[in-house]
């Protein structure tokens, strides 16, 4: 994993050039002032030691305490904001250079020990609100870290990250520090400078309690869309990408290199299944009474637009080799907490046609034993229970089958001769997918701060950025769905195909229309669910809403009757 971690210090570096860096650059800038010559390196040690820890360790943290993120992050502001008034009320900086005398009593000296120990606290701070636009490297460790699966490499790549932000972050530092001594009329306006900063810190943190930030780094990519878009290439070579392949999925496997339909040798002991909720289709099941049998392990969630695609095959491979030795398991692994249903579970069962036998995982147990990814993913277990092959996404469905065919042979079964799966469809996206509760939401384009949990009014700027999306009017967001009033609207620049959205009715069912630049959408356009121009919802699943002749980008509108549905999230096809 060498390769991953140079690449990630690399990364780092690059990475205080992001769009999303930009909010918080105020804050580190006016940390260079005052406090000592050991003031910067406290910033930058708090900085690297609170984003190593918490991006590994907070869903960890919020599990086993039960302390909400959101409070954390609000300490955070509050310790900016204290730092900043420091800068602007002379008594208020004595009473915290007390404090921080009395809690650095191992430092040498009064002044750089108070300088170093308030720096650690503001890039401890920092550290907690730096949400960089992470690149592959960055991510995948982040995926681990939210199953909780935190390794020796991942501590080492996510230090190696922090480190490299911490040079051109420690520059900035003590350039700003150089300026205020060598430029005259800087080291003799210094008091005017100090409180000037204070007020820039005071402003930021407001800012970014109400979530202003969100609306700048919009601003940012609205006038300028080309920028920050460079910065991950460097995470884009093929030598980062195979050891990402290792780190994403089978750490021990030195095949993962082949092209998948060639991975014939053993990749190790397939774990069993641990169900986390009822088996549908079947009594529970386990590996040792399928010794013998090829099994075909299928991760797969109902609103999951990429993995019903998939599902066609699925059934027709059940369908095709089941009375030759296969057996298909579907691991019904749930992205949203409704998909947690026992009910919503066996009516998607019954709307896609499955037949064979699909488990719960609601507690993520059976995922966690495959190191696992992917929504949809495939695992195929020889008939002696070892692993063989495994394929993320769609696609390929003629080389799985051919692997399918070739375990059965291998156990000794004799295959029908049948043609291999032939796919007949492209994916035609470039809009990735979009979350619209505030848990995991980008691509807002609103101008208003973002409120949590509570009505708040919002409205669309004049020109939707590409990707973004906008709320109008009344909206309540959650940390996984968006509620909207009766009335209330949202506009959607999408580049796709086909077009999908996570919805729940809250009680009974909801109703809402659907425009396409600006007109009621046509039923040569319109998805299956849409009658003409209306969507009703009355039961949690993925509705189809645009189905167009030829990919393109198209300006999608939803206005909505009642007050009665839960949006969670948009896919694309």
């Amino acid at each position: 994993m060498v390769v991953l971690i140079v690449f990630a210090f690399l990364a780092g570096i690059v990475t205080i050039l992001s769009p999303c860096i930009l909010p918080v650059l105020p804050i580190v800038l006016s940390s260079s002032i005052g406090g000592g010559k050991r003031r910067p390196f406290g910033v930058v040690a708090g900085f690297v030691a609170s984003f190593t820890f918490f991006t590994l360790f907070l869903t960890l943290i919020v599990k086993a305490f039960g302390v909400r993120a959101d409070g954390l992050r609000t300490l955070s502001i509050v310790i900016i904001f204290l730092f900043g008034v420091s800068l602007l009320v002379p008594q208020f900086q004595a009473l915290s250079e007390r404090l921080f005398s009395r809690l650095s009593g191992f430092m040498p000296r009064s002044q750089e020990r108070q300088g170093f120990m308030g720096g650690l606290l503001v890039g401890i701070s920092i550290g907690l609100l730096w949400t960089p636009c992470v690149g592959p490297i960055l991510a995948s460790v982040i995926a681990l870290a939210l199953t909780g699966e935190v390794t020796g490499t991942s501590v080492a790549i996510t230090f190696a990250y922090a480190l490299g932000t911490a040079i051109p972050m420690l520059a900035i530092l003590f350039g700003g520090r150089r300026l205020l001594t060598k430029v005259p009329f800087l080291s003799k306006n210094g008091a005017r400078i100090q409180k000037a900063f204070g007020v820039l810190m005071i402003a930021t943190a407001v800012a970014i309690y109400f979530n202003a930030d969100r609306t700048f780094q919009t601003y940012i990519l609205e006038k300028l869309p080309g920028y920050g878009t460079g910065l991950t290439k460097i995470e884009e070579i093929p030598a980062v990408t195979r050891a990402l392949r290792v780190l994403q999925a089978q750490p021990n496997s030195e095949d993962l290199g082949k092209p998948m339909f060639e991975m014939l040798d053993v990749e190790g002991t397939a774990p069993d299944f641990i169900a986390g909720g009822q088996w549908l289709n079947s009594p529970p099941l386990t590996l040792a009474e399928l010794k013998g049998k090829v099994v075909l392990v299928d991760f797969w969630t109902y609103t999951c637009i990429n993995c019903i695609r998939t599902l066609p095959y699925v059934q027709s491979w059940h369908e095709k080799y089941a009375g030759q030795g296969l057996v298909v398991v579907g691991v019904h692994t749930p992205e949203f907490e409704f998909e947690k249903n026992a009910d919503n579970v066996k009516k998607a069962i019954a709307d896609f046609g499955l037949t064979y036998p699909v488990m719960q995982d609601n507690e993520f147990a059976t995922w966690r034993a495959y190191n696992n990814r992917y929504w949809p993913a495939k695992y195929l277990i020889d008939a002696k229970g070892n692993l063989r092959y495994h394929h993320f996404g769609e696609g390929r469905y003629d080389e799985t089958e051919e692997v399918i065919q070739k375990l059965l042979t291998e156990a000794g079964f004799k295959v029908a001769d049948q043609p291999v799966a032939n796919p007949s469809y492209e994916i035609q996206a470039r809009t990735p997918e979009l979350y619209l509760g505030y848990g995991r939401i980008q691509y807002l384009a609103s101008p208003e701060p973002l409120v949590k949990d509570s009505p708040a009014a919002y409205s669309a700027p004049g020109n939707l950025p590409q990707n973004f999306f906008s709320y109008q009017g009344i909206w309540e967001l959650g940390e996984e769905r968006a509620n909207p009033s009766e009335g209330s609207g949202l506009r959607l620049n999408f580049e796709a195909k086909n077009v999908f959205l996570v919805i729940s009715p809250k009680q009974g069912s909801g109703r809402f229309e659907v425009l396409l630049d600006g007109e009621r959408v046509n039923s040569s356009d319109a998805g299956e669910d849409v009658v003409d121009g209306t969507v009703v919802v009355e039961s949690d699943r993925l509705y189809d809403l645009i189905h167009l002749q030829t990919p393109g980008r198209h300006l999608l509108e939803l206005r909505f009757l009642d007050g009665n549905l839960a949006l969670f999230a948009f896919t694309f096809g």
